[in-house]
C-alpha cells in the first residue's frame, strides 16, 4: 500500500489552486474578481494558477464581454471534481495518521512502532 502523500496531485496540492477548486465545487461558476477576493491573491498570481488548472483540464475558463467590460468566468470540470475528491481523501488519510499514529501500521508492514513519549 502506498503512503497517501503519493496520491497528492501537484496540480491541485497548492494553496491557491486547492482554494480555487474548493470554491468552485460549491457553485455553478465564479468570476475572476470573486475568486481573487475570496482567496486574497493578486491578479497575476491567480491568473497563473488558473492557467495551470486549465492546462490540466481541471477547470474551464470563459472570457466574455459584458457591455464594454471583459469578464472571466471559471467553472470546475468533471475531471477537476474527481481530482479534488482524490486530494481530499488523501488529506483525510494523512490527518488520520497524525491523529492516531500509534494505531496506524498500514504503511509500515512488519515495522516496530516506538511510542514517541518513550523515545
Amino acid at each position: 500500500m502506498t503512503h497517501p502523500t503519493e496520491r497528492l496531485d501537484d496540480d491541485v496540492h497548492q494553496r491557491v489552486r486547492l482554494g480555487v477548486l474548493a470554491l468552485l465545487s460549491g457553485v455553478a461558476r465564479a468570476d475572476f474578481v470573486h475568486i481573487k477576493t475570496t482567496l486574497a491573491t493578486t491578479d497575476g498570481n491567480l491568473g497563473r494558477h488558473l492557467q495551470v488548472l486549465e492546462d490540466a483540464g481541471l477547470i474551464s475558463i470563459a472570457r466574455v464581454l459584458e457591455g464594454r467590460r471583459p469578464r472571466m468566468w471559471v467553472k470546475i470540470t468533471r475531471k477537476g471534481r474527481v481530482a479534488l475528491r482524490a486530494e481530499v481523501d488523501a488529506l483525510k488519510e494523512i490527518v488520520a495518521m497524525v491523529d492516531e499514529p500509534l494505531n496506524d501500521t498500514r504503511f509500515r508492514p512488519g515495522s516496530i512502532i516506538v511510542n514517541p513519549s518513550s523515545a
